[in-house]
């Protein structure tokens, strides 16, 4: 009878300790898993992509053409790279999230390019059109100055607005240089600039040979 107690003493002890090494070994593999998701590395790699993305973007202008959609770009980027230095001083990282926001940085970067492309040729398209308009009034104008009255007053008139007109055809020929140039938006300025003049010119003109006619 003894002897059966204790056989079955050291069943039961050799049971625990299985159970013992198999929880230790539970144990042990959890702490990997603990250790493995803990030591996840600085997605590097994409934060550099995304980076070279969003200057890819500021090559194109579109800082100077679709400025609020750029701006969100770098502000995203930002936002990440806050992230990352957040997620680097804990002590259990995860960049997962950081990683789906890279993501969006990169699928957003082509959208804004075609929108700063297709911006700066709205820009090119409407200054040459200003440039026309221009060409068109300063055209009016040399005939409007054959009709002008010429008189002692009206003579030195215009002589002013001659050397007027000559500062806005320098003006034209600058606006072409710049949109050869790529320079739309600048061009875009000038060529505003330019037309006012023009048109000021049409108008002091047109009154004053209207007056003679009275």
């Amino acid at each position: 009878m003894k002897i059966n107690i204790l056989i079955h003493f050291l069943h039961l002890f050799n049971f625990y300790q299985n159970m013992k090494k198999q929880v230790l070994l539970v144990v042990a593999v959890l702490a990997m898993v603990v250790l493995t998701t803990s030591c996840q590395k600085v997605p590097q790699e994409q934060i550099d992509a995304a980076k070279a993305a969003v200057e890819s973007v500021k090559a194109v202008q579109a800082d100077l053409y679709v400025p609020a959609e750029y701006a969100a770009l770098q502000d995203s980027l930002q936002a990440v790279l806050a992230a990352v230095e957040i997620q680097k001083s804990k002590t259990f990282k995860n960049f997962d999230a950081v990683k789906l926001q890279l993501e969006g940085i990169m699928a957003t970067v082509p959208q804004v390019t075609a929108n700063a492309a297709a911006a700066k040729e709205q820009v090119r398209i409407a200054t040459e059109g200003e440039v026309v308009a221009i060409n068109t009034i300063l055209e009016e104008n040399r005939v409007l100055i054959t009709k002008a009255p010429k008189g002692k007053e009206g003579a030195a008139v215009l002589e002013e607005i001659k050397n007027e007109m000559t500062l806005i055809e320098t003006a034209v020929a600058e606006v072409n240089q710049m949109l050869a140039n790529g320079d739309f938006l600048g061009a875009q300025v000038k060529a505003k600039a330019a037309k006012e003049s023009a048109m000021s010119i049409n108008t002091e003109l047109t009154e004053a040979i209207a007056k003679v006619k009275r």
